[in-house]
């Protein structure tokens, strides 16, 4: 339990093999006053040097000491935020027709559907999602396991897309969709994902291996 990059309840071991981070759960990355007074009440409280915003648009508290996570999870009050494990991680979003003159499609409102019908599904490998309110792709729609892009007729899908050292963009699967379609649609993703594809086989990995028709003619009525 003490090797790097072990998850510990919700924490991960850090660089100096001593201290954990910790990433709290906040559904479509809004923050309300209340969880900023937990956040900052428990920082304090426990004297952690570092809070980072994350590449996921989350946030991390990091330097908590093992003793200490029950009771920095307990002083939060707060779900995990999944960052390492073979599951759905989040959901990121861009500001949407709430705060943005750009926004075409509500972001915010469809990421944070997501999140709560995806939360503790268990999968192959870690899944992020990205869903952008208009074709800036704020959310880097593209280079997530999957994307969803807020066009003038509805929602664009793409699947398999990745970041790191080898980028993939994401495959178009349909367009002109609504909130229900992508939910039910990305439902029937991960569910023949989940049964089909072998353990730490990432999705751009099992797109590639399927093949973006096939999957349109599995998934698409």
């Amino acid at each position: 339990m003490d090797s790097d990059n072990t998850l510990l309840d919700g924490a991960i071991l850090q660089r100096d093999n001593k201290t954990y981070a910790i990433t709290p759960r906040i559904p479509g990355g809004i923050l309300t006053p209340d969880i900023l007074d937990k956040i900052s009440r428990t920082v304090r409280k426990f004297n952690l040097p570092v809070v980072k915003i994350t590449a996921g648009n989350r946030i991390a508290l990091v330097g908590v000491k093992k003793e200490n996570i029950d009771a920095v999870w307990k002083e939060l009050g707060m779900d995990v935020a999944h960052a390492k494990g073979l599951c759905f991680h989040y959901v990121q979003t861009c500001p949407g027709t709430d705060y943005c003159k750009y926004g075409i499609q509500d972001s915010i409102g469809l990421g944070t559907k997501l999140e709560k019908t995806f939360y503790k599904m268990k999968l192959p490998a870690k899944v992020k999602i990205g869903v952008s309110g208009c074709n800036m792709c704020c959310a880097n729609s593209f280079i997530k396991d999957i994307g969803v892009i807020g066009k003038r007729l509805g929602w664009t899908v793409a699947l398999g897309g990745r970041a790191g050292t080898m980028p993939r963009g994401g495959e178009i699967l349909a367009k002109n969709l609504s909130d229900e379609d992508v939910i039910r649609i990305l439902k029937k993703f991960l569910e023949y994902y989940a049964e089909n594809a072998n353990e730490d086989v990432r999705t751009s990995r099992f797109v590639e291996k399927i093949g973006i028709e096939k999957l349109k003619e599995i998934l698409l009525d």
